[in-house]
């Protein structure tokens, strides 16, 4: 045997082995009010060019009815859950609404040519980071919060956590961590090209959060 392999050998020997990883220290909570993790969140987002506005928790229809023909789209992708079933119950003047309940096989070209933007839920969001947390599943597929050039996203205010820690805490991913999670920060961005930073590569150019509150 070689000194070499000797020494690594006897290094290992040195050294026990840990049973359990060394427990690590939560990142400090500042315990901030409602309105500072919206104030947060909110800046987070327009830094990196998301749109935020904050509404009572009836009103996002109406916000959907003024905005969306202001904004020239026409074409609402929603899903096949009670959000969905929500949007089918109204007529917003202007606006088709098409509900993502087949398989994406038989439609593909309409969603990357022909839906102008797409409605989702979120699990909850990051005030920190400015991240929404999203779970798809077949009511909300993730291609919806993808594809579209637009996503408009839902977030209830109680749902808004600090940070990723408490998240974390609060929601018991060390117990049941989703499959499927997406965090989204902001409208897709890459720099990968000389450096400069360019909006919508890689999915939607644009982001809108709607915070709705009691």
């Amino acid at each position: 045997m070689s000194e070499a392999r000797k020494r690594i050998l006897q290094r290992l020997r040195d050294n026990p082995v840990l049973s359990e990883p060394p427990g690590r220290t939560p990142a400090p909570r500042k315990h901030w009010s409602l309105e500072q993790r919206i104030q947060c969140f909110s800046e987070q987002q327009r830094r990196v060019h998301g749109e935020v506005f904050r509404l009572a928790r009836s009103q996002w229809r109406n916000w959907l009815a003024v905005e969306l023909p202001k904004r020239g789209l026409r074409r609402l992708l929603a899903g096949t859950g009670d959000l969905g079933e929500q949007l089918a119950a109204v007529d917003i003047r202007g606006i088709e609404l098409r509900r993502y309940d087949q398989e994406i096989e038989t439609w593909k070209p309409e969603l990357f040519t022909e839906v102008d933007v797409a409605i989702t839920g979120t699990r909850c969001g990051v005030a920190e980071t400015g991240s929404l947390v999203l779970w798809p599943d077949a009511d909300e597929p993730r291609l919806m919060s993808l594809a579209p050039p637009l996503h408009v996203a839902l977030l209830q205010a109680d749902r808004l956590f600090e940070n990723f820690a408490e998240m974390i805490e609060k929601e018991h991913w060390a117990s049941r961590m989703p499959t499927n999670a997406l965090l989204i920060s902001g409208p897709s961005k890459t720099a990968d090209i000389e450096q400069t930073l360019a909006f919508g590569i890689h999915g939607p150019k644009a982001l809108i959060t709607l915070i709705l509150e009691s």
